[in-house]
């Protein structure tokens, strides 16, 4: 999961989007709005996220933000009763602004870490994930383990990098960072990387977008369960409380399930 990823510049910059939740379950776009001012019943809460991380956060060409994370935050304002605004800040920016107070929510699957929890508080788990690695359909490959001696792609600053250099040491040679999950993928269809470790729900969404050539993914029961958490300024108590309010009536009404199922499948 994503530990510092930087993604292409043109997508790192801030668009804002602009799209509004209300307590009804219907969206008006915005040109503007802040984390900071209004009664709380007029507060709008801007949320942050990376979109660039299909199928989780998408930036489409219209300058909307669409994706399973953005399904699930609008969800959980909905049924919480208060309203968001998106803002498409990109990956670092989004850690400073919730310092500075410019984001008031960060949501861009973004892995729930004892380090990270210092510094900002966590919303219950809304996904729960792990690696998978991505090896030519014919290779002996079962597990991590079997990659020892391999040149192996990975997203820089993730956890699946982490995982390698755990297993391999972290100067191991054959470890390959990119920074982002596409060039890892398009390395290996050149042959350039004989496996690639990464995010199962992002590295299973760019592998298929390669018809015609043949992979497999290995699951390795070795990799730890990761969860995903919306994340807020630590002390935020207000606005964690709505988040988690929501959250949980969206995992009890069904609609996390639904929206899972709509981009991962019924499994």
């Amino acid at each position: 999961m994503k530990i510092g990823k930087k993604w292409l510049a043109a997508l790192a910059l801030t668009v804002g989007v602009g799209l509004l939740v209300s307590a009804c379950g219907s969206g008006s776009q915005q040109s503007s709005g802040s984390a900071a001012g209004g009664s709380a019943e007029d507060k709008v809460y801007v949320v942050g996220t990376d979109a660039a991380y299909p199928p989780f956060q998408v930036l489409e060409a219209d300058g909307k933000i669409t994706g399973h994370d953005i399904d699930v935050m609008n969800a959980i304002a909905e049924a919480g009763g208060f309203k968001i605004e998106w803002r498409n800040t990109g990956w670092d920016p989004l850690f400073d602004g919730l310092d500075k107070g410019t984001v008031d929510i960060g949501i861009s699957s973004i892995t729930i870490t004892e380090d990270r929890k210092k510094k900002y508080d966590f919303s219950d788990s809304y996904f729960e994930a792990n690696q998978l690695i991505l090896v030519a359909e014919d290779s002996p490959v079962t597990k991590l383990a079997d990659l020892q001696g391999k040149n192996i792609g990975v997203q820089a600053a993730t956890t699946g990098e982490e995982a390698v250099k755990k297993a391999f040491g972290a100067t191991y040679e054959g470890l390959k960072g990119y920074d982002d999950m596409p060039s890892s993928v398009d390395d290996f269809f050149n042959g350039r990387v004989d496996a690639v470790v990464g995010d199962n729900g992002v590295i299973a969404f760019y592998a298929k977008k390669n018809p015609g050539k043949t992979f497999k993914l290995v699951n390795d029961d070795s990799f730890e369960k990761e969860y995903y958490g919306v994340m807020v300024k630590k002390g935020n108590t207000e606005i964690m409380a709505k988040i988690n309010d929501g959250l949980k009536k969206i995992k009890e009404n069904g609609k996390l399930q639904e929206i899972y199922n709509q981009y991962f499948g019924n499994n």
